[in-house]
């Protein structure tokens, strides 16, 4: 018996704050939470940074060890629970809960440290470091005793641990999980890194806010960003069961390679994930009114996702509203597809569309039904979809209705 999926809870730890509602007010109305960091670099560089108080979730003695990537992990998935009604009473078997978590990077601050530490590295850099150590905070934090698994795919990381909670749920595996993904990688020598690649958006001074422009003729990139967010999945009885309000229902995941190359993307490679979204959900392209896109603002990859869009889609391609949030919070790498999945519920649970901000003249190859302004109103969506994209040619693509 395959179980129905739904979506109980919402927790972030974002550049525009730890309330799903307030973030998603702020991309509704364009806000860009992108600034200048790191003056002393060579070259200027732009990011979006989480204003995040660390004592609301520890204590100084519990800080040993714990990298940030790990404390926005706790603090998103603490707030998702209570979204849920789940905090205060959970009377969920324990062995039946799994943590399903997606980290790019992990903890880049305390690998910086010990790099410039001058020699003096501490103990516990490596568990703070290590990819996984997110998750497993997440899971000594709630008592979690079932699977607590960390997929490490690039841009794909944490939209390819919420469609394998899904399938756990589905098959009955677990009753609940806690799926989404932290990264905290805002650190100078991983921004060098980036900027070496030439993947960074360009800025004139006073211009960073917007940097990124996603399917603009103009774009030259994305900004990095940092921050965490997770969903509570449950299936359908257990949620009914207990009253809880259902968001959405992730009904469809489409998770497939490119297998052509490392870093360049593949139209072909992610129509076969598109399709395979709409097929598990029972769709057509013409049933699903919003796409939250990877849209990363690069040169090659906006025009790849589009001619992905529009094999699917074809003769329907201009019926699907558009728009990558990018950039407004920036790109959060392993963490990305959680905070796309949260604002696609969003925007289908509210039926507003946030907008492709930054955008004054499409470039042709991109031409998509792009959302060009704040607070757009979709009062008859009934389906959304989250795309991600990763290096490595991993394509996840989430589709979710209404419940």
């Amino acid at each position: 018996m395959k179980h129905e999926v739904c979506v109980t809870g919402l927790g972030v730890v974002a550049p525009h704050g730890d309330e799903p509602g307030a973030l998603f007010q702020a991309l509704l109305d364009g806000q860009s939470a992108i600034r200048p960091v790191f003056p002393e670099l060579p070259k200027p560089a732009a990011a979006a940074l989480v204003d995040f108080d660390e004592t609301r979730w520890f204590t100084k003695l519990q800080l040993a060890g714990v990298d940030r990537v790990s404390q926005l992990a706790v603090a998103a998935a603490d707030l998702a629970l209570r979204d849920a009604g789940l905090a205060a009473h959970n009377d969920a078997d324990p062995e039946r809960v799994g943590v399903y978590a997606g980290c790019g990077m992990g903890g880049a601050a305390a690998l910086e440290a010990a790099y410039r530490g001058n020699g003096r590295v501490s103990p516990l850099t490596i568990p703070a470091f290590m990819p996984n150590a997110p998750a497993a905070h997440v899971a000594m934090r709630q008592g979690v005793q079932g699977p607590v698994l960390t997929y490490s795919v690039a841009c794909a990381s944490s939209s390819v641990a919420i469609a394998e909670a899904a399938k756990a749920i589905e098959r009955g595996e677990v009753d609940m999980a806690i799926a989404g993904g932290s990264e905290a990688l805002i650190v100078p020598g991983v921004v060098l890194a980036w900027q070496a690649m030439q993947t960074l958006a360009s800025f004139q001074p006073g211009e960073a806010a917007g940097a990124v422009r996603p399917f603009a003729s103009d774009r030259s990139g994305f900004a990095l960003g940092e921050g965490a967010a997770f969903l509570v999945l449950e299936f359908a009885e257990r949620a009914r069961g207990r009253g809880a309000r259902s968001y959405a229902t992730l009904a469809g995941w489409g998770l497939g390679s490119d297998a052509t190359h490392l870093t360049k993307p593949d139209a072909p490679g992610q129509a076969r994930a598109l399709r395979q979204a709409l097929r598990q959900a029972g769709l057509a392209p013409r049933d699903v009114g919003y796409c939250n896109a990877h849209g990363t603002a690069t040169r090659i990859g906006d025009v790849v996702e589009r001619n992905a869009l529009a094999d699917v889609w074809g003769a329907d391609l201009d019926g699907l509203r558009v728009s990558s949030t990018k950039a407004l919070h920036g790109h959060m790498l392993g963490a990305a597809g959680a905070i796309e999945a949260l604002v696609t519920v969003l925007a289908l649970h509210r039926r507003q569309l946030p907008p492709n901000a930054n955008c004054s003249e499409v470039d042709p190859a991109c031409r998509l039904n792009l959302v060009t302004q704040p607070d757009t109103s979709a009062p008859d969506i009934e389906a959304a979809m989250s795309n991600s994209f990763a290096f490595g040619g991993t394509n996840s693509v989430l589709l979710f209705r209404r419940p």
